[in-house]
């Protein structure tokens, strides 16, 4: 049964940081692209950042390059998100999953606040 499960939010001041994780199982996480998602209230769901499974290729919305980094530990089935300048729009609900192909079953997500 393919779990993921997303931890790591908070709440934080404008400028501050925060680093999420994602734990997968049930699954080959070593041979699959990983990403992370976010939802803001009112909002559809959009993509923020993926990673390839030998980390060589990263991807970033423009929203975030430069303040974000993705990364993953394959011997421990995680991933990662280091989050720094972290601003009010941040604000919303991050989930990880498959970028590409058929999703895998979504986590419950971990729920970041950004106070002005």
């Amino acid at each position: 049964q393919v779990q993921l499960v997303e931890s790591g939010g908070g709440l934080v001041q404008t400028g501050g940081s925060l680093r999420l994780s994602c734990a997968a199982s049930g699954v080959n996480f070593s041979n699959i692209d990983m990403g992370w998602f976010r939802q803001a209230p009112g909002k559809e769901r959009e993509f923020v950042a993926r990673i390839t499974p030998d980390s060589y290729i990263r991807r970033y919305d423009d929203s975030v390059r430069g303040r974000f980094t993705i990364s993953r530990d394959n011997a421990k089935n995680t991933m990662y998100l280091q989050m720094n300048d972290l601003k009010p729009e941040d604000t919303a609900v991050y989930y990880c999953n498959r970028p590409n192909g058929v999703p895998l079953s979504w986590g419950q997500g971990t729920q970041v606040t950004v106070s002005p």
